[in-house]
C-alpha cells in the first residue's frame, strides 16, 4: 500500500509548496492531477458547499467526514483547516487526535474567539483570544500529537483584526515559543505589503505560511524572495471555480432551452469515469462478481 507523501520532509526539500483548497474527493483527485504539493481541507470552501456563512456552522464531525473521503482517495499531505480548534485547549486536543487519525498531515489552528467569522468578509466580527490562551491550545496540540511529523500551525489573525505587525510579530514569536512549528500570517490588503513587512520583520527559523487570497499579484517569484515563507495556500479558488463554472453553464441552459451548446464545453463523461476509477471498478466485477 503507498504511503501518504510527508509534509515535513518536503518542507525540508527547501521548495516553496503550493497547496490547493479542496471541498471534496473529487477537487481532492484534481488538485493532486495537476501537480500541488499537499490539500487544504477547506472550512470555508465546505461551508460554502453547504451554502452557509463561514461562521463555525459546520460541525467537526462533518469536516472530518470530508476530510477521510479526501485522504481515501489521494495520496497528498492534507493540512486541515481547523478554525479555532472548536473551543478551548481540551477541545484542540480532542480535535489533534481526531484529524491525525483521520489522515491530516498538518493542522492550522487560529487566534480568533470561538465561533469565528471569516477572515475577509467586509465589516466581520475579528475578536482575537487572549494570547496566554492561545499559547495553551498550541501546547495542547503539540502535546498530543501521536506522530513527529504532524505539523501544528499557528495563524495569527492580527493583521486581519485591524492590530499591526507589533502585535502580528508578538503573537507569533509566543506561538513559536509554544511550540508551534510553522506560523500563516493573514492580511486582507488588496496589495501584499503587509505580508512583505511581517516577512522581512520575522527573524525566527521557523517558517511562514500565507494565503494570497486578496493580494494574488503575489507570485511564488516574489515569495521566494522573500527566503522564510515556504507554503502558499490558495484559501478558495476551488469552491469559486467550481461555482464560476456551474453558474455559466446552468444560465446557458435555460438561455439555450437544453443543452445542445453546452454539452461541447464541458468534460465529456467519460472523464468523470476516469476520476471515479470506473476500470478498476469493472475489473472487479469480472473478477469477483459470479
Amino acid at each position: 500500500m503507498q504511503c501518504r507523501v510527508n509534509l515535513r520532509a518536503k518542507l525540508a526539500g527547501g521548495r516553496l509548496l503550493h497547496i490547493m483548497a479542496t471541498h471534496s474527493p473529487l477537487s481532492a483527485i484534481l488538485a493532486e492531477e495537476a501537480g500541488f504539493d499537499g490539500i487544504w481541507a477547506s472550512g470555508f470552501e465546505l461551508s460554502a458547499l453547504y451554502g452557509l456563512a463561514d461562521m463555525s456552522l459546520i460541525s467537526m464531525t462533518q469536516h472530518l467526514d470530508m476530510l477521510r473521503a479526501i485522504a481515501g482517495r489521494s495520496l497528498l499531505p492534507i493540512v486541515a483547516d481547523i478554525d479555532t480548534g472548536y473551543g478551548n485547549a481540551i477541545n484542540v486536543i480532542h480535535s489533534v487526535s481526531e484529524y491525525e487519525r483521520a489522515g491530516a498531515s498538518a493542522i492550522v489552528i487560529e487566534d480568533k474567539t470561538f465561533p469565528k467569522v471569516t477572515s475577509l468578509v467586509a465589516g466581520g466580527r475579528q475578536e482575537l483570544l487572549r494570547v496566554e490562551e492561545f499559547q495553551g491550545k498550541i501546547e495542547a496540540a503539540v502535546a498530543t500529537r501521536q506522530d513527529p511529523d504532524f505539523l501544528v500551525i499557528a495563524r495569527t489573525e492580527a493583521l486581519i483584526a485591524g492590530l499591526g505587525e507589533r502585535e502580528a510579530l508578538s503573537r507569533a514569536h509566543a506561538y513559536v515559543n509554544a511550540g508551534a512549528d510553522m506560523i500563516l500570517i493573514h492580511s486582507k490588503r488588496k496589495d501584499p505589503s503587509e505580508i512583505e513587512s511581517f516577512s522581512r520583520a520575522w527573524k525566527r527559523s521557523v517558517p511562514l505560511v500565507i494565503v494570497p487570497n486578496t493580494y494574488p499579484d503575489f507570485d511564488a517569484e516574489r515569495v521566494r524572495a522573500l527566503g522564510n515563507i515556504r507554503m502558499m495556500i490558495y484559501g478558495n479558488y476551488g469552491i469559486r471555480a467550481a461555482a464560476t463554472a456551474m453558474k455559466e453553464i446552468f444560465r446557458r441552459i435555460i438561455a439555450d432551452g437544453g443543452v445542445q451548446n453546452v454539452h461541447r464545453d464541458i468534460l465529456p463523461v467519460e472523464d468523470i469515469f476516469r476520476l471515479q476509477d470506473m476500470e478498476k471498478t469493472k475489473e472487479a466485477e469480472q473478477r469477483f462478481l459470479r
